[in-house]
């Protein structure tokens, strides 16, 4: 499929009936894996929607250290000077 954007063509839901998804769950959880998203109908009224969940990536902590070697330090003191100014600390209901 050519488009002028990819925008258009990333985040679209293929529809699937009830029936479809009984008979074709093989293909659908393929679909998944390979990160599309599936909206269910049923007498062509849409139901519900199947999509892939996020993955979480793992990092090594050694590439953690070596991203944020080069990194500023924190000045924990002005750090907390800047919360207590934005943040209160009360016990009083927000009204």
């Amino acid at each position: 499929m050519a488009c002028s954007t990819e925008c258009y063509v990333f985040g679209m839901s293929t529809e699937v009936t009830q029936r479809e998804l009984r008979n074709n769950s093989g293909d659908i959880m393929r679909g998944l894996d390979q990160g599309k998203t599936y909206v269910v109908t049923r007498n062509g009224v849409p139901v519900g929607e199947l999509a892939p969940l996020r993955r979480h990536r793992f990092v090594a902590a050694e590439a953690a250290v070596a991203t944020f070697r080069g990194a500023p330090s924190v000045d924990l003191g002005r750090l907390r000077r800047d919360l207590d100014e934005i943040a209160s600390q009360g016990f009083e209901p927000r009204g």
